[in-house]
């Protein structure tokens, strides 16, 4: 849970064991928070393509889930045109209610989950109710240019790994280098990712109906709740959500929306393209010289993060294409070719600085970017220098 969300609740008490209720996810406050992600992303594709889109892929996560009391599963009800229930004793979700599409003043829309391993083993009961939604929708008389789930109930709309997985694999394929084009990277997600869950029937094998469903979506989502970690600083939003991106591109042939929800402020949640949001970073974090400095201070751990923040700036660059040249540029100036930084790097961590000017080379070399000649130059001798090191101890 997060203090910062409005849950208190969590602060140790000596008492309360547990931060989340699982059969209280959404919250009536994440409902809330939910449904205006859903209609910023719907008021976003309508201002960009003239009219809503059909069909929406979500990346779920539990940590998320816990953290806010449910926001991504509320935007996906809401997509759907449903309201959960509550006991107002207890604060559990008893069940949804179908909206009229009249009062919705706008078409249902379809949604495909991928769930994380953690949220599929902590929240089976939202499972459960994202079913019953699907049911209820799917049941109603309208017409099909309203709801595009009508007579369609029996599909799987929840993905994710194997019983007992964890993980889509995407980063192991970014690491051994043997990928050849985004195709690839969606293809190791895909299997990885290819495991249905309903209530009754957890994890079952269906990859066609992973493929089907993806082939539809128009738009992948994936939310960010809070400002303490961002996409740059975690392989887990490339992996899922980049990996995602990479699988609809491959199936649509490249045609698909890669999204960004932001409801850090849950009073003022908002939807960026993932590509605003990555040129966000890398001014405010990546590029900030007080972050840069503050890792300075921590030794052989700051640079690291350094290094590690470069193979995720790469890795979501290799599934969804959101790095531009200026970026891989500045970090190139800010990281390697700034001397004092330079050397920082050689003298706690020689590694981390040969895995940087290896990593943003690589960029390079699979034509991800277009370095240039005094690019390419430091982050050559960057490397000869770090052997050098290397060697030395």
């Amino acid at each position: 849970g997060a203090p910062s969300r409005g849950q208190a609740h969590v602060l140790p008490t000596g008492r309360n064991f547990y931060g989340c209720d699982p059969r209280s996810v959404p919250s009536p406050l994440a409902f809330e928070v939910g449904q205006r992600l859903a209609e910023d992303l719907l008021a976003r594709h309508r201002a960009e393509e003239g009219r809503y889109p059909r069909h929406v892929g979500l990346v779920v996560w539990g940590t998320a889930a816990m953290r806010t009391g449910g926001d991504d599963l509320a935007e996906a009800l809401w997509l759907l045109g449903v309201r959960p229930t509550w006991d107002e004793a207890s604060g559990r979700v008893t069940g949804v209610v179908a909206v009229p599409v009249a009062e919705l003043g706008r078409p249902r829309v379809d949604v495909t989950l991928r769930i994380s391993g953690f949220f599929r083993d902590a929240f089976p009961h939202a499972l459960g109710l994202l079913e019953e939604a699907v049911a209820q929708v799917a049941a109603l008389e309208e017409p099909e240019a309203l709801n595009p789930l009508r007579g369609r109930a029996g599909e799987p709309r929840v993905f994710g790994p194997k019983p007992g997985g964890y993980g889509s694999g995407v980063l192991a394929l970014i690491e051994a280098g043997t990928w050849k084009d985004q195709a690839d990277l969606g293809a190791i997600w895909l299997s990885w990712s290819g495991w249905s869950y309903r209530p009754g029937a957890m994890g079952v094998a269906a990859p066609d109906a992973l493929r089907r469903r993806l082939a539809e979506v128009e738009v992948a989502v994936k939310n960010q709740d809070n400002r303490e970690h961002d996409i740059f600083d975690s392989d887990d939003y490339l992996q899922d959500h980049g990996g995602m991106v990479a699988a609809v591109a491959s199936l649509r042939g490249g045609q698909v929306k890669a999204w960004f929800g932001d409801s850090s402020d849950p009073a003022r949640p908002r939807v960026r393209s993932l590509a605003e949001e990555a040129a966000r970073v890398v001014r405010s974090r990546v590029l900030n010289p007080k972050w840069i400095q503050a890792m300075v201070g921590h030794g052989y751990k700051g640079a690291f993060e350094m290094a590690a923040t470069v193979d995720y700036l790469f890795g979501y660059d290799a599934t969804s294409g959101v790095v531009e040249d200026w970026m891989y540029e500045r970090v190139t100036a800010a990281y390697v070719a700034d001397p004092e930084v330079r050397a920082f790097l050689g003298r706690v961590n020689p590694w981390a600085l040969r895995a940087i000017a290896e990593r943003l080379l690589e960029a390079d070399r699979r034509g991800l970017w277009q370095a240039s000649d005094e690019a390419r130059g430091a982050l050559r001798r960057a490397v000869l220098e770090a052997e050098g090191l290397e060697e030395g101890r």
